[in-house]
């Protein structure tokens, strides 16, 4: 019998190739696009930057090509409630959030498998850019992608073992430009089509304005102090401008401070309390220590005592090698060898081992 599998299809060429490889290799496909975007974010004049109509479209013409079923699932309302509730939430907290992380692990690994199990499938596979390895002993463990200028291991550090052992890369051994190579051999419409760049749901790419509206008018946070104007401070407290709202603004970032200082200045601090932006010099970015809680540890126990590993504190951060100590439940106290520019809260930080993804978690407190 053949072995069945979900394909989450975006629409875009990897999530098609994916699934056309796997029906290739005789596994039993079934493709299902998520439909998750609120209505009507769609920029004028433009299209969605993912999950439009023109990329179910694309998406179902992939699986009529390679002749396996397709279907469409609304789960806007979970996404709403799982994805962009908490976003907006972390904004308004002063944090700043990567919402993919959270799609990855409440939607496409959760939400995703119920409809899976369902089916009757034995997979979920994805055209997420890593790899799935299993040892002598049984365990699973999650690989950086062989082309590093696409891996997105980062993204994936919340899977569990039991996740892994029902999950799919099919392009993780593949480059950007072999998985365009196999869809123009295999005649699929969408080999050339660009790469959404913008988060879904903010297709304009202007956060601060989602935030704002949908905290004043999805969640009935009009009031919130976040949202309003308050004073730019340097960090011995001189006040030297006025912001237009923190939500606007994220530590390391130096554009659109509209002040006047001899030299560059840059967020270093987001004071929610005080509603303040506090600013300072590049040097002030540079921190060695924080806090991560929400730890998970895919192919270890978590460990007892200190363990040594490199850190990623954003997705397009190179890795620096810390000693990461428990902190009680769920939470870890890193420390780099050399400080490290504009560590985030909100952001992720993950851990490696070689190509081996250890663990992640999210950064709460800096500096601690």
């Amino acid at each position: 019998m053949k072995r069945r599998v979900i394909v989450a299809m975006s629409g875009g060429v990897d999530s098609s190739v994916a699934a056309a490889m796997l029906a290739g290799q005789g596994y039993d496909v079934v493709g299902i696009a998520m439909r998750l975007a609120p209505e009507g974010e769609a920029p004028r004049g433009g299209r969605a930057a993912c999950c439009s109509y023109e990329d179910f479209e694309d998406a179902r013409r992939v699986a009529e090509r390679m002749d396996f079923p397709f279907y469409v699932i609304d789960l806007r309302q979970d996404f709403a409630r799982s994805v962009i509730e908490p976003f907006v939430g972390e904004y308004l907290a002063g944090r700043t959030p990567n919402p993919c992380l959270l799609c990855n692990r409440d939607i496409k690994f959760d939400r995703l498998w119920e409809r899976a199990e369902a089916l009757g499938a034995d997979y979920v596979a994805t055209g997420h850019y890593a790899r799935i390895v299993r040892d002598a002993a049984g365990t699973f463990h999650l690989l950086r992608a062989a082309d590093a200028r696409k891996d997105q291991s980062y993204f994936l550090f919340t899977l569990s073992q039991n996740q892994l052992s029902r999950t799919l890369f099919p392009l993780g051994e593949m480059t950007k430009d072999e998985v365009r190579a196999r869809a123009r051999q295999l005649g699929l419409i969408n080999a050339d089509k660009p790469e959404s760049q913008e988060i879904c749901f903010v297709p304009d790419g202007n956060y601060a304005a989602f935030v704002e509206k949908y905290a004043r008018y999805e969640m009935s946070q009009g009031d919130d102090p976040t949202l309003q104007a308050g004073e730019i401070t340097t960090a011995e407290g001189e006040v030297i401008g006025e912001h237009g709202g923190l939500h606007r603004y994220t530590v390391g970032q130096r554009r659109g401070l509209r002040i006047s200082a001899p030299e560059p200045l840059y967020v270093v601090k987001i004071d929610v309390p005080r509603n303040q932006l506090v600013v300072g010099k590049r040097e002030a970015l540079f921190q060695t220590s924080f806090i991560a809680s929400g730890v998970n540890w895919i192919a270890i126990a978590p460990p007892a005592a200190p363990v040594r590993a490199a850190a990623r504190v954003r997705y397009r951060a190179q890795e620096a090698m810390a000693t990461i100590t428990p902190s009680g439940a769920g939470r870890v106290r890193v420390v780099f060898d050399e400080a490290q520019a504009a560590i985030t809260p909100g952001q992720a930080a993950v851990f490696y081992d070689g190509d081996r993804v250890v663990g992640g978690g999210w950064i709460e407190t800096v500096g601690e």
